[in-house]
């Protein structure tokens, strides 16, 4: 069903409308702390979980702050809806999986190896390994909560878009890390398993345990009207500040990898914008074809363009470190990812009556 013509149109909070911006200032932020106090963003990015470990502690506890709230929004009695509309499921889930990997390794390979390396001769051979293992992380996990801000911006069916991101979290705690150790191994770079899948434990598996048990602990004493309107929007300055926090603490460990390489700022961002419009649109055309309603492809063709930036940074940083390529092309990835996601959400507004007829015919 269309909306009324007399409804609203769904607007963003405050911070969430200027998303962009607050990226960009946290940013100059970062930069600008990491290159007036040096010495203290040497210290703390020196703090790890062991020797070498490259787990920074201070990093570690701001995105587990924000990884835990968005592991509390998740309902897993809701996979039961998806029973009923498989065919949304199957799509999102082979865009997920299959191709928006590989597509991203290969245009890591395509843009940052052969046209900007060899070709242009831009960027080194070592240095596009680092940035293509970036890139890998980065389109290995697929977005877990701003997706449900795209699904409210297109008017998606919010209990399907809840069933899709359970699902996805599930599968990620199996495949998430073969993918990048078969995929980063194959673009020469070694991945150290202990390491890779201590990330994944750490910044999955942990909060998204806490998040269950605490859920179905509060939701069994106090109830589901008031678990959602009392208790999880506390958790929402939480999640902001620590947002906000990390970005300028990992912007502040790469001030100098971003000032001394600010055209591979440039470069990385060229095959993210790629992946981005091409994982989408490959979802909403193969949606349509197969009658899928536009309430549940637009959440699909989201979930497989956008990213769970979060855990690809902790994981760039963890194997790789905070100064590394690999981390600085995922922090590329949160720099693009939202101004390209909201134009994404306009065009599967904006083609709904397009849409709508092939579902109609």
């Amino acid at each position: 069903m269309n909306p009324s013509p007399n409804t609203s149109p769904k607007r963003l909070d405050f911070f969430e409308r200027y998303l962009s911006f607050w990226v960009l200032l946290c940013m100059g932020t970062g930069i600008g702390l990491g290159q007036l106090l040096p010495g203290v963003v040497r210290d703390l990015g020196a703090l790890q979980f062991g020797r070498n470990s490259h787990v920074n502690i201070p990093i570690a506890a701001l995105l587990w702050l924000m990884i835990y709230p968005m592991m509390l929004r998740i309902d897993f009695g809701g996979l039961t809806a998806v029973l009923k509309r498989p065919r949304g499921l199957v799509i999102t889930l082979v865009v997920n999986w299959l191709v928006k990997p590989l597509s991203m390794a290969a245009l890591g390979w395509l843009f940052l190896h052969v046209i900007f390396g060899r070709i242009l001769g831009l960027v080194s051979p070592s240095d596009a390994r680092d940035y293509t293992a970036g890139l890998i992380i980065l389109a290995a996990a697929p977005c877990t909560a701003m997706v449900f801000v795209w699904s409210y911006l297109t008017d998606g069916d919010s209990a399907y878009t809840l069933a899709q991101v359970a699902i996805n979290d599930l599968i990620m705690l199996f495949a998430f890390a073969p993918i990048v150790m078969v995929l980063v191994g194959v673009s020469g770079v070694v991945v150290p398993k202990a390491v890779l899948l201590t990330s994944v434990t750490v910044f999955i598996v942990i909060p998204l345990f806490a998040g269950w048990a605490t859920r179905r602990f509060l939701v069994g004493r106090r109830g589901l009207e008031w678990f959602e309107r009392s208790f999880l929007p506390h958790f929402k300055p939480v999640t902001i500040v620590a947002l906000l926090g990390t970005l300028v603490l990992i912007f502040a460990l790469q001030a100098a990898n971003i000032l001394d390489h600010w055209l591979a700022v440039v470069l990385i961002a060229v095959p993210i914008v790629v992946q981005v419009y091409f994982n989408s649109g490959l979802t909403y055309l193969l949606m349509r074809g197969f009658r899928v309603p536009h309430n549940v492809a637009t959440p699909g063709a989201l979930i497989g363009a956008s990213n769970f930036f979060e855990l690809a940074v902790a994981v760039a940083i963890t194997l790789f470190g905070p100064s590394s390529g690999a981390a600085l092309a995922t922090i590329v990835g949160v720099l693009v990812e939202v101004p390209v996601m909201l134009s994404v959400c306009r065009i599967c507004l904006r083609s709904r009556e397009w849409y709508d007829r092939r579902a109609a015919a």
